[in-house]
């Protein structure tokens, strides 16, 4: 399992400890990452994520998983959160025909 945010693509980082001798040794700074079950309202489906807490923040400053997949990048999802933005789009796609019909 990597260690990755599957939304974000946050990953670890590499930088130095510094004691107080001014002494650099290399560290790893991993992320914080959590299970997360995310709800899409437009697939009306639970899905269930490894993400980072700030992406957990950023998901209720945008305004919940369908806003934050449609607008996100597909280079930083996960091969799994892009199957979750695909299934997003041909459902919103289909919905829309429909909406403009009415």
């Amino acid at each position: 399992m990597s260690r990755r945010c599957e939304l974000t693509g946050i990953g670890p980082m590499v930088g130095n400890n510094v004691s107080h001798s001014n002494i650099k040794t290399k560290r790893r700074f991993l992320p914080a990452l959590a299970p997360a079950s995310l709800q899409s309202d437009a697939l009306g489906q639970t899905f269930k994520l490894r993400i980072s807490n700030a992406a957990r923040r950023t998901l209720d400053f945008r305004g919940g998983l369908d806003v934050f997949l449609v607008k996100a990048k597909d280079e930083q999802l996960s091969p799994r959160a892009l199957k979750i933005k695909r299934q997003l789009k041909a459902k919103l796609a289909a919905q829309a025909p429909a909406a403009v019909a009415a």
